[in-house]
């Protein structure tokens, strides 16, 4: 009996380590899930919307307007689609409040005139709503005609009309054809820019206008202009409308906001509810109830508080981790991007006295929100490379930094090999490899020497 006592007793003390860890790694809007998923299961539970005195919530109003001011781009953080678009704000843009109208609706409105038998009006709605964030018709058009029971031709007929709509390119099934439809609508017709983007899309891509312009048999000044042309087709129609179904909202954790002579730390605690104990409950532990209903309640009771603890040592841990990073990091909080210095888990861990994994845990998926904008927790922990500078230690974030102002600084025409860059850095005292570079420009969304190349 004393046995079996014992491992159940291990079993409850597995499981609530294992519910810690869990609420240690969430972030404000997975705990505001979890909290609500609780009040579901737990009876005693009553959620407790977190409110501020009205002087703290004044104070707190104020501090947010003062980074709204400061910077903009605090609204969202999220990685760009394509390594090929602009590079420079490949992590921080800008978020639009004016949420327009979404994409479905706008193509779907257009055919308010038009009359259509139940069938295309099925057909034309499935394929509508089906588009993906850059306006793309993805669905097989077999797969399509297989649903309604109808054939490919007839399922054909009513993409074209589709393609007639606006915006231009809409409802393509891949770049080549969008961008041909883009040619299509334009008064004047560019013979050379359909052939090129008909036939020679990749080597485009790819910026070997010399290749494209001798298998042409056309001069590289007819070639530059008709890419030019191409350069200023949309390859995205449907980016300019709403995409709420494709955005990723981002709710700071923390908030740093600097004062006069220092930075105060901000716990987003406004994002979710607290837990509180039901005091019907707590009555009915009180009156001569059954020894079975007391137990039951006070299992729950229990069960809460246990919660209650493993979010407020959520928020202590946070709290204490999150001043590690604005202690360490000064330099980036004062001047941005670019003065990170390299900072390890294991470094933080031994300030706090803390496992790694605790450190770990407590970074996982949350953001942090400043004058600079918003990132992500790990951005602020960065590897060190060696350097023959006086510091003798430099970030990842530095190196990059490092390479844009090499390549700043190229010869367009004759654009700098990764082997280049590389003797380069290692001039400026930075020991990386030619592979390195490679891996850190592509991550950049810088494109290789050749796809730099510029003819004019």
């Amino acid at each position: 009996m004393d046995i079996r006592l014992s491992v159940t007793q291990n079993q409850i003390l597995s499981q609530k380590m294992i519910q810690s860890m869990e609420i240690l790694q969430m972030s404000s809007q997975e705990l505001n899930e979890y909290i609500k998923e609780v009040a579901l299961e737990n009876p005693v539970v009553d959620i407790e919307e977190a409110y501020e005195t009205p002087d703290k919530a004044a104070d707190l109003v104020k501090k947010l307007e003062w980074l709204d001011s400061i910077d903009e781009r605090n609204r969202i953080y999220y990685r760009q689609e394509y390594s090929s678009e602009d590079a420079n704000d490949k992590r921080l843009m800008d978020y639009s409040e004016n949420m327009g109208e979404e994409l479905s609706e706008y193509v779907m409105d257009q055919l308010l005139t038009v009359e259509l038998t139940d069938l295309q009006y099925d057909v034309i709605q499935f394929m509508v709503y089906s588009l993906d964030s850059k306006g793309y018709m993805e669905e097989d058009l077999e797969e399509v005609a297989a649903r309604f029971g109808t054939d490919v031709a007839f399922v054909e007929s009513q993409l074209k009309l589709l393609q007639s709509l606006d915006p231009a390119g809409v409802c393509a099934r891949n770049l080549r054809e969008c961008l041909l439809l883009q040619l299509d609508r334009e008064d004047e017709e560019d013979e050379v820019a359909r052939r090129i983007v008909s036939d020679y899309l990749e080597l485009l891509g790819k910026n070997q206008l010399h290749v494209i312009s001798k298998k042409l048999k056309l001069p590289m000044e007819r070639i530059i202009e008709a890419c030019n042309h191409i350069k200023e087709l949309n390859p995205k129609p449907g980016s300019g409308f709403d995409a709420r179904g494709h955005l990723k909202y981002i709710t700071p954790d923390v908030t740093v906001v600097k004062l006069a002579n220092y930075y105060e730390i901000l716990l987003n605690e406004y994002t979710y509810p607290k837990i509180g104990i039901n005091h019907f409950y707590k009555q009915i532990l009180e009156s001569e109830s059954s020894k079975e209903t007391q137990t039951y309640i006070i299992d729950k009771i229990r069960q809460a508080e246990w919660i209650q603890n493993c979010i407020g040592q959520r928020n202590s841990t946070l709290m204490r981790v999150a001043k590690c990073i604005v202690d360490y990091q000064a330099d980036f909080f004062k001047s941005g991007t670019g003065h990170l210095k390299p900072l390890r888990l294991q470094d933080v861990a031994e300030i706090l006295e803390v496992h790694e994994s605790t450190v770990s845990r407590a970074i996982r998926d949350k953001h942090l929100q400043c004058s600079w904008g918003i990132f992500p927790l790990n951005y602020f922990f960065s590897k060190s490379i060696a350097a023959g500078n006086s510091s003798g230690k430099i970030t990842t974030e530095q190196v990059k930094k490092l390479m844009a102002a090499i390549i700043e600084e190229e010869d367009k025409k004759k654009p700098l090999s990764d082997r280049v860059i590389t003797e380069r850095l290692v001039e400026r005292g930075v020991k990386i490899s030619r592979r390195t570079v490679a891996k850190y420009r592509e991550e950049m969304g810088v494109k290789d020497a050749s796809g730099r190349k510029s003819f004019q």
